[in-house]
């Protein structure tokens, strides 16, 4: 794959990461904000009159253009470096076309980077966690991600090399049991963080937790079915039709 395609792969990549990040909004505008209100009403009821701080960002601007920047921002640099992911996975992970190494890759990264930290360090709305242990939540999700992402690349690795001794699909189950097996080790090992209010409303938990899983697969998901169109289309491009008014018959 020459620079140049590699570039043109980037930019739709970047494309694509745009458009997923509008539909991860839609739903992050129109499942989530209701439940970080609601989780904020929660919090004020239960602050001392005298901790209520006055809000350099209104709420409003947070939810509407601050809510766009993040999230648009955020598509555009991940479909970069997925692009660029792709460029290498393309031809190494097995003998897919392009749309499916994309949606591939997005499944695989969407397991790897968000839903494995996510069990063992789910998100919580506000109002959920000590301010003093942000920093050690913070630590550990991150060294949670890593290792996932780190294992998946090596669950990857172990069975292309499996491959040829144990067959495709036994090297795939290896590997996957593999990785299932390391997981569930850190799961174990890793410190366990529990800092939900007793009488924090146990829906509401539950609602913020899973519009926060369904944003992040929209957007996982969003990006895999356009970049895997458009990289279709640029690496293999279906031969200009030609209309029979326009054939030119052969000499005789």
């Amino acid at each position: 794959m020459n620079s140049a395609t590699v570039r043109n792969l980037l930019v739709r990549g970047m494309l694509a990461g745009l458009g997923a990040g509008v539909l991860a909004l839609i739903v992050a505008y129109f499942l989530g904000e209701p439940n970080v209100d609601s989780a904020i009403g929660f919090e004020e009821a239960h602050a001392p009159a005298h901790e209520h701080e006055v809000e350099l960002v209104s709420r409003s601007l947070q939810s509407t253009a601050g809510l766009a920047t993040g999230v648009l921002v955020y598509g555009v640099a991940f479909g970069g470096i997925a692009a660029l992911a792709f460029c290498f996975a393309l031809g190494r992970v097995g003998r897919f076309t392009p749309r499916a190494t994309a949606l591939l890759l997005s499944g695989t990264a969407l397991l790897a980077v968000y839903v494995v930290p996510f069990l063992k360090y789910p998100a919580n709305p506000p109002s959920v966690g000590d301010p003093d242990t942000i920093g050690k939540r913070t630590t550990l999700y991150f060294l949670m991600m890593v290792l996932s992402v780190l294992l998946a690349v090596a669950a990857v690795i172990a069975g292309k090399r499996l491959a040829p001794k144990l067959g495709t699909w036994h090297a795939t189950v290896v590997a996957v049991l593999g990785f299932g097996v390391v997981i569930g080790l850190a799961y174990e090992f890793l410190p366990v963080i529990n800092e939900v209010p007793g009488d924090f409303p146990a829906t509401l938990l539950w609602r913020f937790r899973l519009s926060a899983l369904a944003m992040q697969a929209t957007l996982w998901g969003g990006f895999g079915l356009v970049f895997g169109e458009l990289a279709e289309r640029l690496l293999h491009p279906k031969p200009a039709a030609v209309s029979a008014g326009t054939a030119v018959a052969a000499p005789q």
